[in-house]
């Protein structure tokens, strides 16, 4: 009870003579009427008080504090999107929970964040277990991204074609000398960030595998230590989240993109010149030329207008598609961009 609720009943009722047991069964009748006011008096001053605290307790677009995860692999993206939205309001925060996308879902799933960065939409078991929890969920897609293929420096080969890819991860090519045009000899290792990552997980989806357990591969723990990992062995092959390292304007994804290579992957298993092999820059996820693109959504929990809605609302209407645009990645809605064209009739 709000403490004001509780002094103004203590004093009315023992103001009037009544006790709690005389509120209830008085046996005299004195005052009947100052006592139903006052019981009154009591539950809407009550009403009031829980009515405020529910109020500034709710989170609303402008202020509050909500936790949200995403995927490791958006980090650089996630936390550009966030700062920004906290510089304009900056009553809002969020606490941000990286982890492997399976396990940021599952997060969700237990309603104990209020919205995900994933690569994919909900299943329809997952959908089913937010249901019977009467709960709400939507997915947004928000940006196309790329999962960068790298290489050591020192990998005078920069090309490979998506039927190579397969193989690799199929553990039909496991070594570099069976590549067109490698410089090398050795055993590939495969590098991912984690296991249950939205890297992992792509890869799997994308060429339909069922296990890796055959394969030659290592978990980095997140995806600038598997950059690390290709600078010190030219014989890896690393596979990162392109936010990392797109970003030219940014000093740590300048640093990060230093010794490595990153891979032109065509999708024709025979190119017939260089120009149909495409990075996962903006150039070759624009059209979805690149064949290694992959969406980003925001899926969100949330009945009401609150914070998370707000960061959804900024990223579509607002200048959170310029921001996607700056780290590399393409907006699903790009944000206008008004252009004042000056003749001799108007200067």
């Amino acid at each position: 009870m709000p403490l004001l609720a509780h002094l103004f009943c203590t004093v009315f009722t023992e103001g009037t003579g009544f006790g709690r047991n005389e509120l209830l069964h008085t046996r005299s009748m004195k005052y009947p009427i100052s006592a139903g006011i006052g019981i009154f008096l009591c539950i809407l001053i009550l009403a009031s008080g829980c009515s405020k605290t529910s109020s500034k307790e709710r989170d609303n677009p402008v202020q509050g504090t909500i936790t949200i995860a995403a995927d490791e692999s958006f980090k650089p993206l996630v936390d550009a999107l966030t700062k920004a939205y906290e510089g304009i309001y900056p009553k809002a925060h969020f606490n941000v929970v990286y982890k492997p996308e399976q396990e940021a879902i599952l997060e969700l799933l237990k309603d104990s964040v209020r919205l995900v960065f994933a690569t994919r939409q909900l299943s329809e078991n997952e959908i089913s277990m937010v249901r019977q929890q009467e709960g709400i969920q939507k997915a947004h897609h928000i940006a196309l991204d790329g999962l960068a293929l790298v290489v050591n420096g020192g990998n005078a080969d920069s090309l490979i074609t998506m039927d190579e890819v397969k193989s690799i991860v199929e553990g039909k090519i496991t070594d570099w000398s069976q590549l067109k045009g490698s410089n090398l000899e050795g055993p590939i290792t495969l590098v991912f960030d984690s296991a249950n990552s939205s890297n992992l997980n792509f890869v799997m989806s994308k060429f339909n595998l069922k296990s890796i357990q055959k394969l030659r591969i290592t978990s980095a723990g997140s995806n600038s230590k598997v950059i690390d990992e290709i600078k010190k062995n030219p014989l890896s092959l690393g596979f990162i989240g392109v936010n990392w390292i797109s970003d030219g304007h940014d000093a740590l994804a300048r640093e990060l993109s230093k010794g490595i290579r990153v891979l032109g992957v065509s999708k024709n298993p025979n190119p017939a010149s260089i120009q149909e092999y495409y990075q996962p820059f903006q150039n070759g996820l624009e059209l979805k030329n690149y064949p290694l693109s992959r969406d980003v959504y925001i899926i969100i929990r949330e009945g009401y207008a609150g914070l998370g809605s707000g960061m959804v609302n900024y990223i579509a209407r607002d200048v959170g598609g310029l921001i996607i645009q700056k780290m590399g990645l393409i907006p699903t809605v790009v944000y206008p961009r008004e252009l004042e064209i000056r003749t001799g009739q108007n200067l």
